[in-house]
Protein backbone atom coordinates (compact mmCIF):
# COMPACT_ATOMS: atom_id res chain seq x y z
CA UNK A 1 0.00 0.00 0.00
CA UNK A 2 3.06 2.61 0.38
CA UNK A 3 2.75 3.60 -3.18
CA UNK A 4 -1.00 4.20 -3.34
CA UNK A 5 -2.28 7.63 -3.22
CA UNK A 6 -6.21 9.07 -2.38
CA UNK A 7 -7.09 12.37 -3.71
CA UNK A 8 -10.14 13.72 -1.83
CA UNK A 9 -12.25 17.16 -3.19
CA UNK A 10 -13.80 18.81 -0.52
CA UNK A 11 -16.17 20.62 -1.48
CA UNK A 12 -17.10 23.34 1.69
CA UNK A 13 -19.26 25.97 1.76
CA UNK A 14 -16.09 29.18 1.72
CA UNK A 15 -14.14 27.13 -0.32
CA UNK A 16 -12.85 24.34 -1.98
CA UNK A 17 -9.98 21.96 -1.84
CA UNK A 18 -8.03 19.08 -2.95
CA UNK A 19 -5.66 17.05 -0.84
CA UNK A 20 -3.73 14.05 -1.71
CA UNK A 21 -3.18 11.23 1.05
CA UNK A 22 -0.48 8.53 1.12
CA UNK A 23 -2.62 5.08 2.53
CA UNK A 24 -1.09 6.09 5.80
CA UNK A 25 -2.71 9.65 6.41
CA UNK A 26 0.23 11.53 5.78
CA UNK A 27 -0.83 14.94 3.69
CA UNK A 28 1.23 14.98 0.42
CA UNK A 29 -0.27 18.04 -0.95
CA UNK A 30 -3.05 20.51 -0.45
CA UNK A 31 -4.91 23.27 -3.26
CA UNK A 32 -7.75 25.69 -2.43
CA UNK A 33 -9.84 28.03 -4.28
CA UNK A 34 -12.17 30.11 -2.27
CA UNK A 35 -15.59 30.16 -2.96
CA UNK A 36 -17.80 33.85 -3.75
CA UNK A 37 -20.71 34.05 -1.15
CA UNK A 38 -23.86 35.43 -2.55
CA UNK A 39 -26.76 37.28 -0.52
CA UNK A 40 -29.23 38.60 -2.84
CA UNK A 41 -31.69 39.52 0.23
CA UNK A 42 -31.44 39.18 3.99
CA UNK A 43 -31.72 35.89 4.87
CA UNK A 44 -30.19 34.25 1.07
CA UNK A 45 -27.34 32.61 0.39
CA UNK A 46 -26.52 31.25 -3.24
CA UNK A 47 -23.63 29.81 -4.69
CA UNK A 48 -22.52 29.50 -8.52
CA UNK A 49 -22.42 25.95 -9.33
CA UNK A 50 -20.11 26.52 -12.02
CA UNK A 51 -17.59 28.73 -10.03
CA UNK A 52 -17.26 25.15 -7.71
CA UNK A 53 -16.97 23.11 -10.84
CA UNK A 54 -14.05 25.06 -11.83
CA UNK A 55 -13.06 25.26 -8.64
CA UNK A 56 -12.70 21.47 -8.42
CA UNK A 57 -11.55 20.90 -10.91
CA UNK A 58 -8.38 23.76 -11.03
CA UNK A 59 -7.65 22.33 -7.30
CA UNK A 60 -7.86 18.14 -8.21
CA UNK A 61 -5.81 18.66 -11.47
CA UNK A 62 -3.54 20.58 -9.90
CA UNK A 63 -2.35 17.96 -7.76
CA UNK A 64 -3.39 15.27 -10.33
CA UNK A 65 -1.21 16.84 -12.58
CA UNK A 66 1.96 14.45 -13.74
CA UNK A 67 1.48 12.03 -10.93
CA UNK A 68 0.25 8.29 -11.91
CA UNK A 69 -1.28 5.75 -9.96
CA UNK A 70 -3.37 7.82 -7.81
CA UNK A 71 -6.10 4.58 -6.10
CA UNK A 72 -9.33 6.82 -5.94
CA UNK A 73 -11.36 9.81 -5.35
CA UNK A 74 -12.77 10.32 -2.07
CA UNK A 75 -15.40 13.57 -2.56
CA UNK A 76 -16.45 15.25 1.12
CA UNK A 77 -19.48 18.31 1.01
CA UNK A 78 -21.49 21.09 2.27
CA UNK A 79 -24.47 19.53 2.81
CA UNK A 80 -28.07 20.60 2.15
CA UNK A 81 -26.94 22.87 -0.44
CA UNK A 82 -28.70 22.15 -3.92
CA UNK A 83 -27.57 22.38 -7.46
CA UNK A 84 -29.79 22.79 -10.40
CA UNK A 85 -28.43 21.45 -13.87
CA UNK A 86 -29.43 20.30 -17.20
CA UNK A 87 -29.15 16.42 -17.55
CA UNK A 88 -28.54 17.21 -21.58
CA UNK A 89 -25.73 20.31 -21.52
CA UNK A 90 -24.65 19.65 -18.16
CA UNK A 91 -25.02 23.39 -17.82
CA UNK A 92 -26.52 24.78 -14.02
CA UNK A 93 -29.78 26.64 -14.60
CA UNK A 94 -29.65 28.23 -12.10
CA UNK A 95 -27.86 29.20 -8.62
CA UNK A 96 -27.49 26.69 -6.00
CA UNK A 97 -29.04 27.25 -2.77
CA UNK A 98 -26.88 26.98 0.40
CA UNK A 99 -27.55 25.09 3.39
CA UNK A 100 -27.49 28.31 5.50
CA UNK A 101 -30.54 29.92 3.38
CA UNK A 102 -33.83 30.80 4.81
CA UNK A 103 -35.77 32.25 2.32
CA UNK A 104 -38.58 29.43 2.65
CA UNK A 105 -38.79 29.40 6.87
CA UNK A 106 -42.63 30.59 5.57
CA UNK A 107 -43.34 27.82 3.71
CA UNK A 108 -41.74 24.88 6.46
CA UNK A 109 -44.06 26.84 8.96
CA UNK A 110 -46.64 26.44 7.12
CA UNK A 111 -46.12 23.22 6.66
CA UNK A 112 -45.51 22.45 10.24
CA UNK A 113 -49.01 24.52 11.05
CA UNK A 114 -50.81 21.98 8.73
CA UNK A 115 -49.03 19.38 11.11
CA UNK A 116 -46.94 17.79 8.18
CA UNK A 117 -43.88 17.64 10.85
CA UNK A 118 -43.92 14.21 13.09
CA UNK A 119 -44.60 12.51 9.18
CA UNK A 120 -42.01 13.87 7.75
CA UNK A 121 -39.68 13.27 11.40
CA UNK A 122 -40.74 9.43 11.63
CA UNK A 123 -39.24 8.91 7.71
CA UNK A 124 -36.63 11.58 7.94
CA UNK A 125 -34.84 11.85 11.19
CA UNK A 126 -35.30 15.50 10.16
CA UNK A 127 -37.41 18.59 10.93
CA UNK A 128 -39.75 21.21 8.90
CA UNK A 129 -36.67 23.76 8.66
CA UNK A 130 -35.61 25.72 5.69
CA UNK A 131 -31.87 24.43 6.37
CA UNK A 132 -32.80 21.36 4.54
CA UNK A 133 -32.81 20.75 0.57
CA UNK A 134 -36.09 20.05 -0.15
CA UNK A 135 -37.85 23.04 0.47
CA UNK A 136 -35.47 24.82 -1.54
CA UNK A 137 -36.10 22.75 -4.34
CA UNK A 138 -39.71 23.22 -3.97
CA UNK A 139 -39.35 27.14 -3.97
CA UNK A 140 -36.98 27.17 -7.03
CA UNK A 141 -39.19 24.93 -8.89
CA UNK A 142 -42.20 27.56 -8.57
CA UNK A 143 -39.47 30.85 -8.53
CA UNK A 144 -37.17 30.36 -11.19
CA UNK A 145 -38.41 29.69 -14.96
CA UNK A 146 -35.30 27.90 -15.97
CA UNK A 147 -35.92 25.21 -13.28
CA UNK A 148 -40.26 25.17 -14.11
CA UNK A 149 -38.90 25.19 -17.40
CA UNK A 150 -36.62 21.54 -17.58
CA UNK A 151 -39.30 19.30 -17.65
CA UNK A 152 -37.50 15.63 -17.56
CA UNK A 153 -34.25 17.32 -18.50
CA UNK A 154 -33.75 18.57 -15.03
CA UNK A 155 -31.62 17.27 -13.00
CA UNK A 156 -31.25 18.00 -9.04
CA UNK A 157 -28.96 17.23 -6.32
CA UNK A 158 -26.37 18.38 -3.67
CA UNK A 159 -23.13 19.04 -4.30
CA UNK A 160 -21.78 16.07 -4.57
CA UNK A 161 -24.08 14.81 -7.04
CA UNK A 162 -23.47 17.93 -8.82
CA UNK A 163 -19.81 17.26 -9.09
CA UNK A 164 -19.92 13.56 -10.32
CA UNK A 165 -21.86 14.54 -12.69
CA UNK A 166 -19.32 16.75 -14.13
CA UNK A 167 -16.47 14.61 -13.45
CA UNK A 168 -18.05 11.74 -15.15
CA UNK A 169 -20.20 13.11 -18.00
CA UNK A 170 -23.50 12.53 -16.62
CA UNK A 171 -23.65 9.84 -13.90
CA UNK A 172 -26.39 11.24 -11.66
CA UNK A 173 -25.78 9.75 -8.22
CA UNK A 174 -25.61 10.49 -4.57
CA UNK A 175 -24.55 8.91 -1.54
CA UNK A 176 -26.63 8.10 1.24
CA UNK A 177 -25.65 10.55 3.97
CA UNK A 178 -26.41 13.51 1.57
CA UNK A 179 -29.83 11.97 0.27
CA UNK A 180 -30.50 11.42 3.68
CA UNK A 181 -30.33 15.50 4.31
CA UNK A 182 -32.91 16.43 1.95
CA UNK A 183 -36.01 15.41 3.67
CA UNK A 184 -37.07 13.58 0.83
CA UNK A 185 -35.36 9.65 1.71
CA UNK A 186 -36.81 7.37 4.12
CA UNK A 187 -33.57 6.98 6.37
CA UNK A 188 -35.45 3.47 7.05
CA UNK A 189 -35.16 1.79 3.56
CA UNK A 190 -32.81 4.42 2.16
CA UNK A 191 -35.01 5.54 -1.00
CA UNK A 192 -36.28 8.11 -2.04
CA UNK A 193 -39.98 8.48 -0.68
CA UNK A 194 -42.86 9.53 -3.04
CA UNK A 195 -45.00 10.87 -0.26
CA UNK A 196 -42.76 13.25 0.33
CA UNK A 197 -41.69 14.07 -3.09
CA UNK A 198 -45.37 14.85 -4.05
CA UNK A 199 -45.91 17.16 -0.33
CA UNK A 200 -42.30 19.21 -1.83
CA UNK A 201 -43.55 18.91 -5.80
CA UNK A 202 -40.54 17.75 -6.53
CA UNK A 203 -40.55 15.04 -9.47
CA UNK A 204 -39.06 11.91 -9.12
CA UNK A 205 -37.18 11.37 -12.26
CA UNK A 206 -34.85 15.07 -11.20
CA UNK A 207 -33.13 13.06 -8.63
CA UNK A 208 -29.97 11.31 -8.21
CA UNK A 209 -29.66 7.04 -7.61
CA UNK A 210 -28.90 6.58 -4.24
CA UNK A 211 -25.75 4.82 -3.97
CA UNK A 212 -22.93 3.99 -1.08
CA UNK A 213 -20.90 5.78 0.33
CA UNK A 214 -17.84 3.44 -0.16
CA UNK A 215 -17.57 1.26 -3.27
CA UNK A 216 -16.78 1.05 -7.34
CA UNK A 217 -18.99 4.44 -7.20
CA UNK A 218 -17.89 6.09 -11.10
CA UNK A 219 -14.93 6.45 -13.26
CA UNK A 220 -13.62 10.20 -13.91
CA UNK A 221 -11.16 11.18 -16.84
CA UNK A 222 -11.43 14.71 -16.00
CA UNK A 223 -7.80 14.59 -14.33
CA UNK A 224 -6.09 12.41 -17.34
CA UNK A 225 -5.63 8.78 -16.28
CA UNK A 226 -8.89 7.01 -15.41
CA UNK A 227 -9.26 7.50 -11.49
CA UNK A 228 -12.42 5.47 -9.96
CA UNK A 229 -14.53 7.58 -7.58
CA UNK A 230 -14.76 5.26 -4.42
CA UNK A 231 -15.27 7.16 -1.28
CA UNK A 232 -18.60 10.11 -1.05
CA UNK A 233 -20.50 11.65 2.11
CA UNK A 234 -21.51 14.76 3.62
CA UNK A 235 -18.79 16.69 5.05
CA UNK A 236 -20.20 15.77 9.11
CA UNK A 237 -20.22 12.15 8.12
CA UNK A 238 -16.85 12.48 6.62
CA UNK A 239 -15.57 14.34 10.05
CA UNK A 240 -17.43 11.68 12.16
CA UNK A 241 -15.55 8.86 10.40
CA UNK A 242 -12.20 11.01 10.22
CA UNK A 243 -12.26 11.07 13.77
CA UNK A 244 -13.26 7.69 13.73
CA UNK A 245 -15.98 7.69 15.73
CA UNK A 246 -16.78 4.17 14.26
CA UNK A 247 -18.48 2.50 17.63
CA UNK A 248 -22.41 3.83 19.19
CA UNK A 249 -21.22 6.87 21.96
CA UNK A 250 -18.47 8.02 19.45
CA UNK A 251 -19.10 11.59 19.51
CA UNK A 252 -17.71 14.40 17.57
CA UNK A 253 -17.99 18.14 17.05
CA UNK A 254 -16.93 19.97 14.07
CA UNK A 255 -16.04 24.04 14.02
CA UNK A 256 -16.38 25.02 10.27
CA UNK A 257 -18.68 27.52 8.83
CA UNK A 258 -21.36 26.44 11.04
CA UNK A 259 -20.94 23.44 14.07
CA UNK A 260 -21.98 20.28 13.86
CA UNK A 261 -22.25 17.29 16.68
CA UNK A 262 -22.71 13.57 15.39
CA UNK A 263 -22.85 10.74 18.55
CA UNK A 264 -22.70 7.25 16.71
CA UNK A 265 -25.79 5.41 17.50
CA UNK A 266 -24.85 1.94 15.73
CA UNK A 267 -27.65 0.59 13.76
CA UNK A 268 -30.36 1.74 15.70
CA UNK A 269 -31.91 5.20 14.20
CA UNK A 270 -33.48 6.48 17.45
CA UNK A 271 -36.06 9.47 17.74
CA UNK A 272 -35.49 12.62 19.17
CA UNK A 273 -37.82 14.17 21.99
CA UNK A 274 -35.62 16.89 22.02
CA UNK A 275 -35.11 18.50 18.17
CA UNK A 276 -31.90 17.08 17.26
CA UNK A 277 -31.58 14.66 13.97
CA UNK A 278 -31.43 11.78 13.45
CA UNK A 279 -29.01 11.11 10.12
CA UNK A 280 -27.10 7.85 8.24
CA UNK A 281 -23.72 7.93 9.47
CA UNK A 282 -22.54 6.22 6.58
CA UNK A 283 -23.91 3.38 4.26
CA UNK A 284 -21.57 0.63 2.67
CA UNK A 285 -22.80 -2.68 1.33
CA UNK A 286 -26.35 -1.42 1.74
CA UNK A 287 -26.05 -1.45 5.47
CA UNK A 288 -26.59 1.33 7.00
CA UNK A 289 -25.10 3.05 10.70
CA UNK A 290 -27.01 6.06 12.33
CA UNK A 291 -26.13 9.05 14.08
CA UNK A 292 -27.71 11.41 16.18
CA UNK A 293 -27.14 15.19 15.05
CA UNK A 294 -26.90 18.45 16.45
CA UNK A 295 -26.46 21.02 14.02
CA UNK A 296 -25.39 25.30 14.69
CA UNK A 297 -25.58 27.30 11.79
CA UNK A 298 -23.07 30.23 13.15
CA UNK A 299 -19.62 28.93 13.66
CA UNK A 300 -16.33 29.99 11.86
CA UNK A 301 -18.66 32.02 10.14
CA UNK A 302 -18.82 34.31 13.08
CA UNK A 303 -15.20 34.82 13.21
CA UNK A 304 -15.11 35.34 9.32
CA UNK A 305 -17.89 38.32 10.17
CA UNK A 306 -15.59 40.07 13.27
CA UNK A 307 -12.65 40.14 10.25
CA UNK A 308 -14.44 41.21 7.09
CA UNK A 309 -17.79 43.01 8.09
CA UNK A 310 -16.94 44.45 12.23
CA UNK A 311 -12.90 44.95 11.37
CA UNK A 312 -12.57 43.32 15.01
CA UNK A 313 -9.27 41.04 14.26
CA UNK A 314 -7.31 40.98 11.09
CA UNK A 315 -6.72 36.55 10.74
CA UNK A 316 -9.05 33.93 12.54
CA UNK A 317 -5.56 33.39 14.91
CA UNK A 318 -5.74 36.56 16.46
CA UNK A 319 -9.13 36.10 18.29
CA UNK A 320 -7.29 33.35 20.45
CA UNK A 321 -4.73 36.39 21.09
CA UNK A 322 -7.42 38.61 22.20
CA UNK A 323 -9.37 35.76 24.14
CA UNK A 324 -6.66 35.38 26.20
CA UNK A 325 -6.16 39.07 26.87
CA UNK A 326 -8.89 39.09 29.73
CA UNK A 327 -9.60 36.78 32.67
CA UNK A 328 -13.12 37.09 31.81
CA UNK A 329 -15.69 37.84 29.17
CA UNK A 330 -16.76 40.83 31.30
CA UNK A 331 -20.17 39.93 31.36
CA UNK A 332 -20.44 40.12 27.48
CA UNK A 333 -22.21 37.63 25.71
CA UNK A 334 -22.79 37.03 21.94
CA UNK A 335 -25.95 35.06 20.55
CA UNK A 336 -24.71 34.55 16.84
CA UNK A 337 -28.09 33.93 15.10
CA UNK A 338 -27.18 35.96 12.22
CA UNK A 339 -29.00 33.46 10.12
CA UNK A 340 -31.34 31.67 12.87
CA UNK A 341 -30.71 29.24 15.88
CA UNK A 342 -30.24 25.94 15.17
CA UNK A 343 -30.67 22.83 17.37
CA UNK A 344 -32.01 22.33 19.93
CA UNK A 345 -33.91 25.78 19.12
CA UNK A 346 -34.67 25.49 15.32
CA UNK A 347 -36.04 29.39 15.49
CA UNK A 348 -34.81 30.21 11.58
CA UNK A 349 -36.12 34.11 12.35
CA UNK A 350 -34.04 34.37 15.74
CA UNK A 351 -31.62 36.67 14.97
CA UNK A 352 -28.39 37.80 16.55
CA UNK A 353 -27.44 40.03 19.69
CA UNK A 354 -24.39 41.19 21.87
CA UNK A 355 -25.12 41.92 25.14
CA UNK A 356 -24.02 43.19 28.85
CA UNK A 357 -22.29 45.76 26.98
CA UNK A 358 -20.98 48.90 28.99
CA UNK A 359 -17.75 51.14 28.47
CA UNK A 360 -15.79 49.12 30.37
CA UNK A 361 -16.51 46.76 27.56
CA UNK A 362 -13.39 46.26 24.90
CA UNK A 363 -12.76 44.58 21.17
CA UNK A 364 -11.22 41.52 22.99
CA UNK A 365 -14.27 40.90 25.04
CA UNK A 366 -16.75 40.92 22.33
CA UNK A 367 -14.17 38.27 20.46
CA UNK A 368 -14.01 36.41 23.53
CA UNK A 369 -17.62 36.38 23.70
CA UNK A 370 -17.81 35.06 19.97
CA UNK A 371 -15.25 32.25 20.66
CA UNK A 372 -17.26 31.46 23.95
CA UNK A 373 -20.34 31.28 21.98
CA UNK A 374 -19.38 27.93 20.26
CA UNK A 375 -19.09 26.46 23.69
CA UNK A 376 -22.17 27.68 25.19
CA UNK A 377 -24.35 26.26 21.87
CA UNK A 378 -22.69 23.06 22.02
CA UNK A 379 -23.22 22.76 25.86
CA UNK A 380 -27.00 23.30 24.93
CA UNK A 381 -26.36 20.68 22.48
CA UNK A 382 -25.08 18.14 24.86
CA UNK A 383 -27.68 18.76 27.47
CA UNK A 384 -30.25 17.94 24.79
CA UNK A 385 -28.00 14.63 23.72
CA UNK A 386 -28.11 13.18 26.87
CA UNK A 387 -31.88 14.19 27.38
CA UNK A 388 -32.47 11.75 23.94
CA UNK A 389 -30.35 8.59 26.17
CA UNK A 390 -27.32 9.86 24.57
CA UNK A 391 -24.66 11.13 26.96
CA UNK A 392 -21.19 12.19 25.98
CA UNK A 393 -17.91 10.49 27.88
CA UNK A 394 -15.78 13.04 25.87
CA UNK A 395 -15.66 14.99 22.84
CA UNK A 396 -13.36 14.84 19.60
CA UNK A 397 -12.90 17.92 18.06
CA UNK A 398 -11.75 19.05 14.40
CA UNK A 399 -12.61 21.76 12.21
CA UNK A 400 -10.94 24.81 11.08
CA UNK A 401 -12.01 26.62 14.79
CA UNK A 402 -10.30 24.04 16.44
CA UNK A 403 -6.78 24.72 15.88
CA UNK A 404 -7.77 27.67 18.24
CA UNK A 405 -6.24 26.28 21.77
CA UNK A 406 -7.88 28.74 23.50
CA UNK A 407 -11.36 26.93 22.29
CA UNK A 408 -10.29 23.45 22.72
CA UNK A 409 -9.43 24.41 26.99
CA UNK A 410 -12.97 26.16 27.04
CA UNK A 411 -15.12 23.47 25.50
CA UNK A 412 -13.50 21.13 27.98
CA UNK A 413 -13.85 23.64 31.23
CA UNK A 414 -17.61 24.56 30.06
CA UNK A 415 -18.83 20.77 29.06
CA UNK A 416 -16.72 19.51 31.92
CA UNK A 417 -15.56 16.66 29.76
CA UNK A 418 -12.22 15.77 27.99
CA UNK A 419 -11.96 17.25 24.33
CA UNK A 420 -10.14 15.46 21.98
CA UNK A 421 -8.42 16.88 19.16
CA UNK A 422 -5.79 15.17 16.14
CA UNK A 423 -2.90 16.77 15.56
CA UNK A 424 -4.93 16.69 11.53
CA UNK A 425 -7.88 18.14 12.32
CA UNK A 426 -9.24 18.63 8.60
CA UNK A 427 -10.52 15.36 8.91
CA UNK A 428 -13.69 15.76 6.93
CA UNK A 429 -11.05 14.98 4.03
CA UNK A 430 -9.60 12.45 5.96
CA UNK A 431 -12.66 10.76 6.55
CA UNK A 432 -13.44 11.11 2.85
CA UNK A 433 -10.25 9.52 2.20
CA UNK A 434 -10.72 6.99 4.57
CA UNK A 435 -14.20 6.14 2.79
CA UNK A 436 -12.30 5.61 -0.67
CA UNK A 437 -9.65 3.84 0.47
CA UNK A 438 -12.27 1.40 1.88
CA UNK A 439 -14.24 1.57 -1.99
CA UNK A 440 -10.81 1.01 -3.69
CA UNK A 441 -9.93 -1.95 -1.75
CA UNK A 442 -7.36 -0.37 0.14
CA UNK A 443 -8.52 -1.49 3.50
CA UNK A 444 -10.86 -3.98 4.33
CA UNK A 445 -12.90 -2.06 6.48
CA UNK A 446 -12.96 1.72 8.35
CA UNK A 447 -11.73 0.79 11.37
CA UNK A 448 -9.00 -0.65 9.46
CA UNK A 449 -8.73 2.17 7.93
CA UNK A 450 -8.51 4.70 10.75
CA UNK A 451 -4.83 3.93 11.09
CA UNK A 452 -4.85 7.18 8.79
CA UNK A 453 -6.39 9.35 12.04
CA UNK A 454 -2.74 10.29 13.53
CA UNK A 455 -2.06 11.28 17.31
CA UNK A 456 -4.07 13.30 19.25
CA UNK A 457 -4.08 15.71 22.31
CA UNK A 458 -6.45 15.93 25.47
CA UNK A 459 -7.62 19.14 26.98
CA UNK A 460 -8.91 18.24 30.27
CA UNK A 461 -12.13 20.47 32.77
CA UNK A 462 -10.04 23.29 34.34
CA UNK A 463 -13.44 25.28 35.55
CA UNK A 464 -14.28 25.87 39.15
CA UNK A 465 -18.10 25.16 39.11
CA UNK A 466 -19.31 28.05 40.16
CA UNK A 467 -17.50 30.42 37.70
CA UNK A 468 -18.63 27.56 35.33
CA UNK A 469 -22.58 28.24 36.63
CA UNK A 470 -22.06 31.96 36.79
CA UNK A 471 -20.83 31.75 32.70
CA UNK A 472 -24.21 29.25 31.57
CA UNK A 473 -26.33 31.21 33.89
CA UNK A 474 -25.87 34.57 31.90
CA UNK A 475 -26.15 32.85 28.31
CA UNK A 476 -29.18 31.58 28.92
CA UNK A 477 -30.36 34.92 29.40
CA UNK A 478 -29.00 36.42 26.45
CA UNK A 479 -30.64 33.79 24.45
CA UNK A 480 -33.63 34.37 26.12
CA UNK A 481 -33.86 37.82 25.19
CA UNK A 482 -33.32 36.79 21.60
CA UNK A 483 -35.98 33.84 21.87
CA UNK A 484 -38.31 36.57 23.34
CA UNK A 485 -37.75 39.00 20.42
CA UNK A 486 -38.35 36.17 17.92
CA UNK A 487 -41.72 35.46 17.30
CA UNK A 488 -42.41 31.76 18.08
CA UNK A 489 -42.02 29.83 14.71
Amino acid sequence: MAGETILVIDAGTTSTRAMLFAADGTLLGVEARELTQSYPRPGWVEHDPEEIWRATLACAGRLAEGRRGIAAIGISNQRETVVFWSKRTGRALAPAIVWQDRRTAEDCARLKDAGQEPALQAKTGLLLDPYFSASKIAWARANWHDVAAAGDDLAVGTVESWLVFKLTGGLHVSDATNAARTALMDIHTGRWDDGLCALFDVPRAALPEIVDCAGPIGETRALGEAIPIAGMAGDQQAAAIGQACLSPGDTKATYGTGAFVLTNTGAAAPVSTNRLLTTIAWQIGGSRAYALEGSVFVAGSLVKWLRDSLGLVESAAETETLARADPDNGGVYLVPALVGLGAPWWRPEARGALTGLSFAATRAHVVRAALEAQSYQTLDLMTAFAADGAPWESLRIDGGMAANGWLAQDLADLLDIAVERPAFIETTALGAAMLAGVGAGLFASLEAAAAMRGRVERFAPALDAAARAARIEGWRAAVARVLGAAPAA
